[in-house]
C-alpha cells in the first residue's frame, strides 16, 4: 500500500501512525498502542531548571519549517541502525509538509542546524514523530519551543506515541487508547 498524505491524515485522525521495520526491508506497519504517551500542555509540563535557564539565554536561534526535509533526514540518519523512518516515510512526510500538515521546529547555532523535531498537526492536535540533536540540549530546546508554540495556538493534544526517559522528564505520561481517542476527538473538533 502506497503511503500517501491522505492515508497518513486518515490514520492520525483515527489514532494510528506508521513505522517502518528496517529488519523487514522497511516494511511499514500501522501502530495503535493500547497506552499512548502524551506531553501535557498545561502547568504539568516540566522544564528542568538548567534547560529553562538555557532557553531564556537564547543560545539557539529557533525556527519553524525553515528546513523540514533536513530535519527529517537528520532524524533518519542519526539513528541509521535503529530507525523507523524509511525512504518511503521520508518522502510521504515531505509531501505532507508541502500540504501544510507536517512541521519542523529547529535550533540553529552559528547558522548551523544543530537540533530539531518534526511532527504532524491536524486542527488542534500535534503528533510528535522524531527529534535529533548534534549539539547538547538542542532537541530539548526545540521541544520547549514546540510546547510554547502549541500553547499560544491553543492546541489540545501533544501526542508522543510511546514514552521514553527523554520525554518523561518533561512530565509526559501514558493514557489509555480510549482516553487518547476522546482527547483526539476534542482536538479535532476545534479549529
Amino acid at each position: 500500500m502506497l503511503l500517501t498524505p491522505q492515508l497518513l491524515l486518515q490514520a492520525y485522525t483515527s489514532g494510528s501512525f506508521p513505522m517502518a521495520d528496517p529488519d523487514e526491508g522497511d516494511q511499514i506497519y500501522w501502530h495503535t498502542p493500547e497506552m499512548r504517551g502524551i506531553i501535557p500542555l498545561d502547568d504539568c509540563f516540566k522544564i528542568p531548571k538548567n534547560l529553562k535557564r538555557l532557553y531564556k539565554k537564547e543560545k539557539f536561534r529557533l525556527e519553524i519549517n525553515r528546513n523540514f526535509e533536513t530535519v527529517i533526514r537528520q532524524c533518519k540518519e542519526l539513528r541509521a541502525d535503529d530507525t523507523w523512518i524509511s525512504d518511503e516515510i521520508l518522502e510521504a512526510y515531505t509531501e505532507l509538509h508541502k500540504l501544510g500538515f507536517a512541521h519542523s521546529f529547529e535550533a540553529y547555532y552559528n547558522d548551523e542546524l544543530v537540533g530539531g523535531l518534526y511532527g504532524v498537526a491536524v486542527r488542534k492536535a500535534f503528533f510528535g514523530e522524531s527529534m535529533f540533536s548534534i549539539m547538547t540540549d538542542a532537541s530539548k530546546i526545540c521541544l520547549v519551543f514546540l510546547v510554547e508554540f502549541l500553547r499560544e495556538q491553543e492546541f489540545v493534544l501533544l501526542d508522543t506515541q510511546y514514552l521514553n526517559p527523554h520525554i518523561v522528564q518533561f512530565g509526559a505520561f501514558e493514557i489509555s487508547h480510549e482516553e487518547f481517542l476522546e482527547l483526539l476527538d476534542r482536538a479535532l473538533l476545534q479549529v
